[in-house]
């Protein structure tokens, strides 16, 4: 793994875990990309006009989108990441993005759930899932 040891087995001690709360994005335009995550997602844009930052917080919990200008050189639009959003019926979601101007593709459907992508203004790849919602 890219010259990182790691043993066998990974304990679970107190203070040592981290889970995801918050994710940068890198964007050309930040007031744009807020306004769309705010309009299609549902997001409260927090500002601070002493920080880069524009803070992007969801009205039903989860992970808080950090908003960061891009630099001249950075490359947008990669795939490595996907920002998967929970939404209990896909197709409701899709058909009232698509009322709004935002295209989804096909609806897949998985083991159990639906999911629908998209992209950002930014090119970054998005997606709608209901996989949170599904019967285990």
């Amino acid at each position: 793994m890219s010259g990182i040891d790691l043993p066998e087995t990974v304990g679970n001690e107190v203070g040592v875990s981290a889970g995801i709360n918050r994710i940068i994005i890198y964007a050309r335009d930040v007031d744009i990309s807020a306004s769309f995550y705010a309009f299609f997602f549902g997001f409260r844009v927090v500002t601070t006009p002493t920080d880069r930052i524009t803070e992007l917080v969801p009205a039903s919990g989860g992970a808080h989108l950090l908003l960061h200008k891009a630099g001249k050189a950075q490359k947008l639009g990669q795939v490595a990441v996907k920002l998967v959003f929970d939404v209990a019926d896909v197709p409701a979601f899709r058909e009232q993005a698509a009322r709004k101007g935002l295209k989804f593709g096909a609806i897949h459907n998985a083991d159990g759930y639906e999911f629908s992508n998209a992209k950002d203004p930014d090119g970054n790849a998005l997606q709608v899932s209901s996989r949170a919602f599904k019967s285990i």
